[in-house]
């Protein structure tokens, strides 16, 4: 069987730390992705060997996360996580190991992580080594927890979030023992930082079968220790039967925004601690959406949003009310603008104040947007000397 070229591109690594007398092997989520035939962007790797052995094998690595044993390498251009095989200590946080152990075997590192689908490991020659029968759970199409779900569970509150996370990435089911172990463990959620809550829920909202996802959170009580998510079964029924494959990741929050019925689509999406451009993004793609749903596109609300946000929000507009996407009639509203930015007007604020004997003031503002508006809606042209004679009219009034 041939190897997809991240592979490729990382065994020289492997060969590396091999030839030097240490055990390594690719693991977790990219072994899991190569069984599954599915795109594989990250590939890490366990060894034997500890931080500083990898670092003095090879030239040019960055010590990205020292502490649990992690060092970056990197080859080529490209960079490798290569990580010392490890034991954890007790999690009195929910969230962290309070002390982490590097230890010599592979099957102390393989038992402490999370689900048996990312606990199997592949040698250089595809050797699959499946200590926990992570295999038969993706033909199973099944997610279940490595050893006892309550103690994956105890040890990072997260693994519940992720459990629903891959279940929309994958379309797979959550087995009952972890399934119960989420419904008794869901408020250790509250320890967890809202920021690894929102990256986890970026990937469940991205993936194939985000209902399922979703409706694993509501089933388990997940839903009550997130931020602001006002979750019901009326709403998964409505995006299960939407064709979300068209939709980024922040068209599917604005979505939310939208069902959900969210007075303040800011203030729910700070509760979630999305950086300022994606709520400044998110935000004006739902008000834009909202005027869509009352009205058809027209000029000057084209030119005021853009063309690419406009097509964006058609976009969406057309999933939440299942018809096609009237992208053409944006794109020739779009193309017959007479201009596209007020910076391509004929004139500015000194022109204004010149032909007036006025002092600049508010009124310049306000005439260079009735100007601009004119323009876009084809009143007036954008030439100067029309421009002059509309001021000089609008001035006497």
């Amino acid at each position: 069987m041939k190897l997809p070229s991240p592979f490729t591109e990382a065994l020289p690594i492997l060969i590396k730390l091999i030839d030097a007398g240490f055990e390594a092997y690719f693991v977790g989520g990219c072994v899991r992705d190569f069984l599954l035939k599915r795109t594989i962007n990250d590939v890490d790797i366990a060894t034997s060997a500890t931080p500083a052995e990898v670092t003095s094998l090879f030239e040019n690595t960055v010590e990205v996360g020292i502490d649990h044993g992690t060092v970056m390498v990197i080859y080529k251009g490209k960079g490798f996580e290569v990580t010392t095989f490890r034991s954890e200590g007790t999690y009195s946080d929910f969230r962290r190991p309070d002390e982490v152990s590097f230890v010599l075997s592979l099957e102390e590192d393989l038992k402490r992580r999370d689900f048996t689908i990312n606990a199997m490991a592949m040698t250089v020659d595809l050797s699959l080594i499946d200590l926990f029968e992570g295999r038969a759970d993706l033909k199973r199409k099944q997610i279940a927890t490595v050893g006892e779900a309550a103690e994956r569970f105890g040890e990072d509150a997260l693994r519940m979030l992720r459990g629903a996370r891959f279940s929309a990435q994958l379309h797979f089911s959550i087995d009952d023992k972890t399934k119960e172990a989420m419904k008794q463990h869901a408020p250790l959620l509250k320890h967890v930082a809202v920021e690894r809550k929102r990256m986890e829920m970026d990937k469940l909202l991205a993936g194939s079968a985000s209902e399922k996802g979703l409706s694993y959170l509501l089933e388990t009580g997940l839903v009550r220790h997130l931020p602001f998510f006002p979750l019901s079964a009326h709403i998964i029924k409505e995006i299960s039967d939407m064709d979300l494959e068209a939709l980024s990741i922040d068209q599917r929050w604005s979505l939310l925004s939208i069902l959900f019925i969210v007075e303040d689509t800011e203030a729910f999406l700070k509760e979630w601690r999305l950086s300022n451009k994606r709520i400044a993004y998110i935000k004006k793609l739902t008000e834009l959406y909202h005027l869509r749903a009352l009205e058809d596109w027209e000029p000057y609300r084209v030119y005021h949003a853009g063309e690419s946000i406009s097509l964006e929000t058609e976009m969406l507009y057309s999933v939440i009310h299942h018809q096609p996407a009237d992208k053409s009639k944006i794109q020739e509203i779009w193309e017959a603008l007479p201009i596209k930015d007020k910076s391509e007007l004929d004139v500015n604020g000194r022109d204004l104040v010149s032909w007036s004997g006025r002092k600049s003031g508010r009124w310049v503002g306000d005439a260079l947007q009735k100007i601009e508006r004119a323009v876009i809606e084809k009143e007036l042209l954008n030439d100067k000397i029309e421009i002059k004679k509309w001021v000089k009219q609008w001035l006497q009034k």
